[in-house]
C-alpha cells in the first residue's frame, strides 16, 4: 500500500519525508531506506511484535511496511502542467492515500524567514490551492472520459452503463469544487462501484493532513493548526500534527538520547509513530501475524480480508493452494503463554476460505500446491 506526500513549496514536506525515511532505516533486520530518491519504506510502530516475541523465541522481527512516495511538482496550475504538473499527477495517481503537509509555523527553526510561494502563511489557503488543483485534474478526466463512455452505454452492456452513469454522477460533484469522495456515498451499486475504481480518480482517494508545526507548538494546539483541524473535522478527514525538525533530529539520535530529547518536549514518542499509524488506518488496514524460530512478522491486509487472500499476502502459492488456517489471538499468548497451552485450552482455530481475519490474528497457514 502507498501514501503519497503532497504540498506547496516550503512547508516541510522534503524535510518531513525524509525524517520518515532515516527513521525507518534506523529500525532493526529489515532493510528500511528509500528505494527510489522520492520512494522510502515506513515501518508500523506496534507493540505487539514485542509482546510475541515475549512468549515466542525468534531470530528477527519484522514489523508491517508503509510505502510512502514524496509527489513533486505541486504549485497552482499543475492541473494544467505548470512546474511539473504532469509527472505531479502521474505519481498522485499511483498511490492509495493521500497525506497532505500544511504549514503551520511562521519561521524556520533558526528564526529566519522562509518565503512561502503565496507570501503570506495561510493553511486554509494552502488546501484549497492543492484541493483545487486536484479537483480539477479530476473534472479533466471525467470530462475526457464522459462522451466515450455514453457513446459506449448504447450498447447496453452493463459495464459500459455503470461506467458512463458514475462520471454522470462524479461530474456535479467536482464542477462544484468538491472531491470526488464527497459522493461516494451516493454511488452504491457494484457495478458503478468498480468502474469508479477504474477511473483512476484523484480526490477519490483518503486523505490526511500533516499540520507542520513549530517546536512551541508540538502538540498542535496554535491558532494555525487549529485552523487545519476544524477543516479535517468539517471534511471527515484526519490530522497528526508534526514538527519536521524534531522528527528529523529525533531519527538521528540513539534509544537513550531519543528518550530523553521527547521528555524534553513532553512527548512520549515520536508523532511519526502517530502518523505511521494514521496512514495505515486511512488505508483500512490491520495487521496479522506469523510467529516462528525464524521471524515473527506483521503482515497489512484490509479490514474485513479473508483467510485465503491473507495467505496471498505472504505468498501467491499460499493463497492458490490454501486449505485452512490455524489461528489465535495475541492476547490468547498473553493469557496462555505458549502455542502448547493454547491448543490444550481448545482456543487454536481451524478456520476455512470464509474465514474473515481479525486483527491480531496469530496464524499458521496449509497449503498444497
Amino acid at each position: 500500500m502507498k501514501a503519497g506526500i503532497v504540498g506547496l513549496p516550503n512547508v516541510g514536506k522534503s524535510t518531513l519525508f525524509n525524517a520518515l525515511t532515516n527513521a525507518g532505516a534506523l529500525a532493526a533486520n529489515y532493510p528500511f531506506a528509500t528505494i527510489e530518491p522520492n520512494v522510502g519504506i515506513v515501518p508500523i510502530p506496534d507493540p505487539r511484535l514485542a509482546t510475541i516475541n515475549e512468549h515466542i523465541e525468534t531470530q528477527k522481527i519484522i514489523p508491517a511496511v508503509l510505502e510512502l512516495v514524496d509527489i513533486a511538482g505541486l504549485v497552482r496550475g499543475a492541473s494544467e502542467g505548470a512546474g511539473k504538473g504532469n509527472a505531479f499527477l502521474s505519481n498522485i495517481r499511483d498511490v492509495d492515500a493521500i497525506c497532505q503537509v500544511v504549514r503551520c509555523f511562521e519561521k524556520a527553526p533558526g528564526g529566519e524567514d522562509i518565503l512561502h510561494v503565496d507570501g503570506t502563511i495561510d493553511p486554509i489557503r494552502d488546501i484549497d490551492t492543492i484541493d483545487s488543483e486536484l479537483v480539477l485534474a479530476d473534472l479533466q478526466t471525467v470530462e475526457s472520459a464522459l462522451p466515450k463512455a455514453e457513446r459506449a452505454a448504447k450498447s447496453k452492456e452493463l459495464e459500459a452503463v455503470a461506467r458512463r452513469d458514475v462520471l454522470a454522477k462524479i461530474k456535479p460533484v467536482l464542477e462544484e469544487g468538491l472531491p470526488a469522495r464527497t459522493a461516494l456515498g451516493g454511488i452504491t451499486n457494484p457495478d458503478q462501484r468498480r468502474a469508479l475504481k477504474g477511473l483512476g480518480l484523484i480526490t477519490v482517494k483518503p486523505q490526511l493532513f500533516i499540520a507542520n508545526v513549530d517546536e512551541s507548538d508540538v502538540r498542535g494546539e496554535g491558532e494555525l493548526a487549529k485552523k487545519v483541524r476544524a477543516r479535517a473535522e468539517a471534511t471527515g478527514a484526519e490530522i497528526v500534527p508534526v514538527c519536521a525538525k524534531i522528527e528529523s533530529e529525533l531519527g538521528e539520535l540513539d534509544p537513550e538520547s531519543k528518550a530523553e530529547m521527547l521528555a524534553d518536549y513532553g512527548l512520549e514518542e515520536p508523532a511519526l509513530n502517530a502518523l505511521a499509524h494514521a496512514a495505515y488506518h486511512l488505508l483500512g488496514l490491520q495487521s496479522f501475524y506469523t510467529a516462528g524460530p525464524k521471524e515473527i512478522r506483521a503482515w497489512p491486509i484490509p479490514i474485513g480480508c479473508k483467510a485465503p487472500q491473507a495467505a496471498g499476502v505472504i505468498h501467491t502459492d499460499f493463497e492458490r493452494g490454501f486449505i485452512r488456517v490455524e489461528v489465535y489471538s495475541v492476547g490468547d499468548l498473553v493469557e496462555l503463554k505458549t502455542e502448547k497451552a493454547i491448543k490444550e485450552a481448545g482456543r487454536l482455530r481451524i478456520e476455512g476460505k470464509e474465514y474473515v481475519m481479525h486483527d491480531a490474528d496469530v496464524c499458521h497457514f496449509l497449503f498444497n500446491v
